[in-house]
C-alpha cells in the first residue's frame, strides 16, 4: 500500500468557522464515524474517505466510544491509521470522542457517572493510541446522575491533559444552559453542543440554537441528512442494500408515505437551486450562523465529495426558505428524544 502523503493545497477548499467564542476553528463539513469505519480492520474504502477527506481539508473526525460494530472498533481503526498514514499531521486534526451509552457490561458501562467517563476515555485513548483527545463529549444527559458529577468528570478529563475542549450531546436548552453554568464555575472550556438537527428533525430551533447563541457556544449538527432519508436513495422506493433492510438508525416506520411525500417535494425545491436533496439537506443546516459544522457519515467517497459541494452555496432566499418550510416539519425520526427532552 502506497504510503500517504497529504495534499498541500488542503486548506484552501472548504470554509472553516470559530466553535462560538471559542479560539477553535472546525470545517464547515466534518466526518463522522458512527457507521462503516468499524470491524476488524478499517475498509480500503474507509480508508479512502479518511484520507480523500484530510485531503479536501476536512480535519474534523468525530468518534464515539460504542461507534463500530463491535463497539470500540472504529476507535481501533482510526487509531492504526493516526499510527500510519496521519501520524505527520496529528497537531492539523481535531479528533473528538464521546461515552454516555452502553459500552461494557454491569452497572458502570453506560450513562453519566464520573466512573464510567473517566474509564470509557482511558480507553478511548488506548484504542487511539493517543495522549488526549481534542473534544471529550458527554454523549447524553443522565437523569439519574448529579448534572455536577458528569460535568465535573469532563472537567477532570480536560485537567488532566486528556482532553482540549469539552462538549455535550443531545441536552435540552435548559439543561446546556446548566452545563455551562457548572463549567464556567470550574474554568473549563466549553465549546460545542452536538445535536441531531434536520429538515425532519427541527428541535432545535425550539430554543437550544438560541442558548447556543447566548452562551457563545459552537454547534456541530449531526445526522443533517436524516439517517439517509434526505437523500435520493428512498425517493423510488426502498433499495435492498439500505440501512432500513441492513438494520440500523433508520427504521422501516419512518419511511411513512407522509415523510417520503415531504421528501419528493424537499427533491423538487433542492433540484431548482442546482443542488442534490442531500447538499440542499447539509446546506439548509448551515444557513444558521449558529450552527459550525455539519457532521455527516458516509459509505464511500463519492457521498463525502458530493456533499463537500453543499458549502458552494449555503444562502437561501425567502422563497427558497418558505417552499422548503413548507415540506420540512417534523417527521418524527429524532432517535435522540429522550435525552434532549429530559427536565
Amino acid at each position: 500500500m502506497k504510503m500517504y502523503t497529504a495534499d498541500p493545497d488542503r486548506y484552501s477548499r472548504i470554509p472553516y468557522a470559530r466553535s462560538g467564542r471559542s479560539g477553535l476553528d472546525l470545517p464547515r463539513i466534518s466526518l463522522g464515524l458512527w457507521h462503516n469505519f468499524g470491524g476488524d480492520s478499517l475498509t480500503e474504502e474507509g480508508r479512502r474517505m479518511i484520507l480523500s477527506s484530510f485531503d479536501q481539508g476536512i480535519t474534523h473526525f468525530d468518534l464515539a466510544n460504542n461507534y463500530g460494530p463491535p463497539p470500540g472498533s472504529a476507535e481501533r481503526n482510526f487509531g492504526a491509521l493516526l499510527a500510519s498514514d496521519l501520524a505527520p499531521y496529528r497537531d492539523e486534526l481535531i479528533i473528538s470522542t464521546k461515552a454516555g451509552y452502553d459500552m461494557w457490561e454491569g452497572p458502570y458501562g453506560e450513562w453519566g457517572s464520573r466512573k464510567y467517563l473517566l474509564a470509557s476515555l482511558d480507553q478511548s485513548l488506548a484504542r487511539l493510541g493517543l495522549d488526549y483527545v481534542d473534544i471529550f463529549y458527554s454523549h447524553r444527559y443522565d437523569p439519574d446522575t448529579p448534572l455536577e458529577e458528569t460535568l465535573g468528570s469532563l472537567d477532570t478529563a480536560v485537567r488532566a491533559g486528556k482532553a482540549l475542549y469539552a462538549g455535550i450531546s443531545s441536552y435540552g436548552p435548559e439543561k446546556t444552559r446548566e452545563a455551562h453554568a457548572i463549567l464556567t464555575r470550574l474554568g473549563t472550556p466549553f465549546i460545542i453542543h452536538q445535536p441531531s438537527y434536520s429538515m425532519l428533525n427541527r428541535w432545535v430551533e425550539d430554543g437550544l440554537l438560541d442558548v447556543l447563541g447566548e452562551l457563545g457556544i459552537g454547534c456541530i449538527a449531526f445526522s443533517p441528512l436524516a439517517q439517509g432519508l434526505l437523500t435520493d436513495r428512498y425517493l423510488a422506493g426502498v433499495p435492498a442494500d439500505s440501512r432500513v433492510e441492513k438494520g440500523g438508525a433508520l427504521d422501516r416506520s419512518m419511511l411513512s408515505e407522509d415523510n417520503l411525500a415531504r421528501v419528493r417535494a424537499l427533491n423538487d425545491v433542492a433540484l431548482e437551486r442546482g443542488q442534490t436533496l442531500a447538499q440542499m439537506a447539509v446546506a439548509w443546516v448551515l444557513r444558521d450562523d449558529r450552527v459550525t459544522s455539519a457532521l455527516i457519515g458516509a459509505s464511500r467517497w463519492s457521498q463525502v465529495e458530493d456533499l463537500l459541494r453543499a458549502v458552494e452555496n449555503t444562502r437561501f432566499s425567502d422563497e427558497e426558505l418558505a417552499a422548503i418550510d413548507r415540506h420540512a416539519v417534523e417527521g418524527d425520526i429524532n432517535l435522540w428524544a429522550s435525552s434532549s427532552d429530559a427536565v
